[in-house]
């Protein structure tokens, strides 16, 4: 009976270790960051998330390229979810857009806010970069957050969440 454990708790290891070793590149690996270097929420309490991230199959196909936070009130102060610098403050299309590129090829994207800040201003994790607008979400005021690694759009809540799956462990 025991030899029966130990192959089973073989078997559940390698399992384990095979899904653990899977991981998606639409997700950042969170747990490559040390605690202090994670960042923050963009709204202040932590939001709920109205919309969650679904990337299209292929870049040129419909999807949702980042999430949809809130709801919060018109005017709501954005901050900054980690050090940055500005490349792009202005309007695409009929909304007001800020980008902020975080290095190591990330960069952030934030719709509709409203900002004082311009290419090249220097901004720090938790520093306000503007006020909410409404104009994204149809029924409440919130905030689209989009982030790219590369030209590749990734899950912003592997930022600020453990998305790591669940795993069951065997019992000793």
């Amino acid at each position: 009976m025991s030899a029966l454990k130990l192959i089973m708790s073989t078997i559940l290891a390698l399992v384990v270790a095979v899904v653990a070793g899977g991981t998606s590149s639409s997700a950042p690996a969170p747990e490559s960051s040390p605690p202090e270097t994670r960042w923050s929420w963009p709204l202040s309490p932590k939001p709920s998330v109205l919309r969650t991230f679904d990337p299209p199959d292929k870049p040129w196909l419909s999807g949702h390229r980042g999430v949809d936070l809130g709801p919060t009130p018109d005017g709501a102060p954005v901050t900054a979810p980690s050090d940055g610098v500005v490349t792009f403050a202005g309007v695409v299309v009929d909304r007001p857009v800020l980008t902020i590129d975080q290095g190591d090829g990330l960069k952030s994207s934030f719709e509709p806010v409203t900002s004082e800040l311009k290419a090249g201003d220097t901004v720090r994790k938790g520093q306000l970069i503007g006020s909410l607008e409404p104009g994204h979400c149809s029924s409440a005021t919130c905030l689209h957050w989009g982030v790219r690694r590369g030209e590749d759009y990734v899950n912003p809540l592997g930022f600020v969440e453990d998305m790591r799956p669940s795993i069951l462990l065997p019992l000793r």
